[in-house]
């Protein structure tokens, strides 16, 4: 008589199957640890007044705006100048001023500065008792004791004037701005000021993507349809604090803060639709026509940030946050072989959720996979950008710039 096997026999087996399986998985999360970087932070400076963008020179100095005082300049001996801005700057600017979300924002440096030394500024202004937000050019001089020819570029940006039901005055500026190394032009990211039709509003500059040259003038192949303003790049966006471009393609990322839903990361295209629309819906009544924050529909369904319904031709997000909202602000792809890999991801920063996630975008450049950078305090992110040697240089409201550097592990 065959017998089949004993129960000890196969309890031993199931025993040892579950073993192994448990081995594998340890392996498998060992060799996705050891294919990601270690981290090392390290605070350059700290005692800042909510330090809001950063930008590195060819020489090592490391350009930041505070958003309530202006431009400085840390210089490679460690040494800070107050360049631009109130009371004490080397070039003051008797204009700019301070409120709500708005202030002395983005800091680019002109992809030739070493040449022309142009410096580029995302500021607010109430020149002639008008306030707006606008672009400013400066030069500084090789030693950074000079600052002069100040021009403004861009002069019509939309600027919240009051408080309303939804938020103060100076709120949903954007204010971001970065030169692409692929095509040497000026991105500049706006807001919606909390105004309902702005968004979609083409004469109008809140709320888009702007795309120009140095002078402030249009780029060519804006794809603005005829009669609006051929500066805006793309349009129907609600905040976006963050752009970068990726290291392959070159196409434009905007990181984009939601409302009380969906953060989302979107490839930007030539005259594209971000399909941000808060107007209200026909039977539909929202305060100052500007449904953001609650629903512009009948049925009662919260305002889409992407709104194919009513745009379906608008521009598909990579990424959004889960339903949730948590501020999403800047982003960078991050570079080098050194970022093992993470190389070529993009690290997003967040305000409320307070941490920096690291996303793999597949080759339809949708998010495959996410990562919560590890080892950092929670803190609200403003800004990241890649400084030399390409470390991760991180700016944070409570007033420091860290340096990230990966290690191996």
């Amino acid at each position: 008589m065959v017998r089949g096997p004993s129960k000890i026999f196969l309890t031993v087996l199931g025993l040892l199957i579950m073993v192994s399986l448990v081995l594998s998985e340890s392996g498998k999360k060992a060799l996705a640890d050891a294919s990601q970087p270690g981290i090392s932070r390290t605070v350059v400076v700290s005692g800042l007044n909510n330090p809001w963008d950063l930008a590195f020179a060819p020489d090592g100095a490391m350009l930041f705006t505070e958003k309530c005082r202006g431009l400085s300049v840390r210089l490679p001996d460690g040494s800070i100048r107050f360049l631009f801005g109130t009371d004490g700057a080397i070039l003051e600017a008797a204009d700019f001023f301070c409120q709500g979300q708005s202030g002395m924002l983005g800091v680019a440096l002109d992809p030739d500065f070493e040449n022309n030394r142009r410096v580029y500024l995302y500021m607010a202004s109430e020149q002639n008792r008008i306030k707006t937000n606008r672009v400013v050019r400066l030069v500084i001089d090789k030693g950074y004791a000079k600052v002069s020819q100040r021009t403004d570029i861009v002069t019509d940006i939309s600027f919240k004037e009051s408080s309303s039901r939804w938020g103060r005055a100076g709120a949903h500026s954007g204010g971001r701005i970065r030169f692409s190394p692929f095509d040497g032009y000026l991105y500049v990211t706006t807001g919606d000021n909390h105004n309902g039709p702005l968004p979609q509003d083409l004469s109008r500059l809140g709320g888009k993507v702007l795309r120009i040259d140095g002078n402030g003038d249009p780029a060519p192949g804006n794809s603005t349809p005829a009669g609006k303003d051929p500066r805006i790049f793309t349009f129907g966006h609600r905040n976006v604090q963050g752009i970068d471009f990726h290291p392959g393609t070159g196409q434009a990322f905007a990181c984009e803060h939601g409302p009380g839903h969906d953060d989302e990361v979107t490839p930007l295209e030539p005259g594209g639709n971000g399909g941000w629309d808060p107007t209200p819906l026909p039977g539909v009544s929202c305060a100052d026509n500007y449904c953001g924050y609650i629903s512009n529909r009948p049925d009662g369904r919260p305002t889409s940030m992407t709104d194919l319904e009513r745009y379906p031709d608008a521009l598909r997000p990579s990424w959004n946050n889960r339903g949730d909202s948590e501020g999403m602000s800047p982003c960078v792809f991050l570079q080098g072989q050194h970022w093992k890999n993470w190389e070529n991801r993009l690290a997003v920063g967040f305000l409320r959720g307070a941490r920096i996630e690291i996303l793999e975008l597949d080759d339809e450049k949708m998010a495959a996979n996410t990562t919560i950078m590890p080892g950092l305090p929670g803190e609200r992110i403003r800004s990241l950008v890649l400084g030399p040697e390409k470390a991760l240089y991180v700016a944070i409201d409570g007033g420091q710039i860290w340096r990230i550097e990966p290690q191996s592990r």
